[in-house]
This record gives structure tokens, sequence and C-alpha cells, in this order.
């Protein structure tokens, strides 16, 4: 995954502030914890970048969880009604069976995409130590 640091993609995929991909954006990393799920850190204790841009901007991110839910239903859909044969009912259980399975993945993706669209990777920030970006940061603290 190293190979892909310092675009939005290794971001997205491992959930790490899109800044400086140093540090995790959630509190705790198993997205099946479901009481901290959505639990995004205030800042990154990296660069110090503050996750939660404003109260309501994960909001958005319900847009990209219906788009994955409608990129995992297809597939599943096809699989199960073309290749296996199953009727529609069964083919229904299946999908809503996998949309909640992988629930908790997709929310944790969607917002990932939804911080990524807005905010990209800089390598400045990244190069820095922890130090050196409170120091050209103090107003992030506030």
């Amino acid at each position: 995954m190293k190979i892909l640091q310092g675009t939005r993609l290794y971001s997205i995929l491992t959930g790490t502030c899109p800044v400086c991909h140093k540090d995790h954006m959630y509190e705790h990393p198993n997205a099946y914890k479901f009481s901290k799920t959505l639990s995004v850190k205030e800042r990154c204790d990296h660069c110090f970048f503050r996750f939660r841009l404003e109260p309501s901007f994960f909001y958005g991110a319900m847009y990209v969880s219906y788009a994955l839910g409608v990129a995992i239903a297809v597939p599943t859909f096809i699989i199960y009604y073309l290749l296996f044969g199953l009727n529609k009912l069964n083919v229904l259980i299946t999908i809503t069976v996998v949309l909640l399975i992988l629930m908790p993945i997709i929310q944790r993706l969607s917002r990932n995409i939804w911080l990524n669209l807005f905010i990209g990777y800089n390598p400045k920030k990244a190069s820095n130590t922890r130090e050196e970006n409170l120091k050209e940061s103090p107003t992030r603290m506030a």
C-alpha cells in the first residue's frame, strides 16, 4: 500500500489523514466496533488538520454511501441471479445481507471519499516533524 502513499486513494483506503497520511482519522481502527464506527478524531496528531471541518460536513457522505451501496448491490445481483440462478426474492435477501454486513465499511469509505474530495495531500506537512507543523499552524490549535 506504500506505493499509493501521496495519493488520495491511499488516504481513502487506509482512513489516514488526507493532508499528511501519517495519522488515522478514526478513534478506533475496527469499523465493526459499532459504538465507535463513525467516531472521528478532532485533529491529526502529526499535522494538526481538523477532521471535522464544520458540524454537518459529513452529511454529504450520504450521497457517496448511496453510490457505494449501488456499486456493491449491482455485482451482487449479477453474481447471484445470473450466475447462480437464484430467484429474485433470494437475490434481494442476499443483497440486503451483503449490504448490512458491509455497512460499517461503506460508512467509513464514504466519509473518507467525501473528505478527500475537498482536501488534498501536502508533501511539506508530511515531511515536517510534528513540532514544525505545530509552529507553522498555531491558528489550527485554536
